[in-house]
């Protein structure tokens, strides 16, 4: 089966951005998550714009069937 990266339905605070990308890598969601806020606050909040981007263009887990 071919790994996509996918918005996590499990792992998620906001929309499942950070999980999905962490799910991908096979990392974990929480230092992933610190270093986005971190992004965020000192990229003059570029980090938020690309978590948007990607919320927007990054399917759901749940619309795609597993076999």
């Amino acid at each position: 089966m071919e790994k996509r990266l996918l918005r996590s339905t499990s792992n998620k605070w906001i929309a499942g951005v950070c999980g999905g990308i962490a799910d991908y890598f096979g990392w974990s969601a929480d230092p992933l998550r610190l270093v986005w806020v971190l992004l965020t606050f000192f990229t003059v909040f570029s980090g938020a714009i690309l978590y948007l981007v990607l919320w927007l263009i990054m399917p759901k887990a749940d619309t795609y069937l597993y076999k």
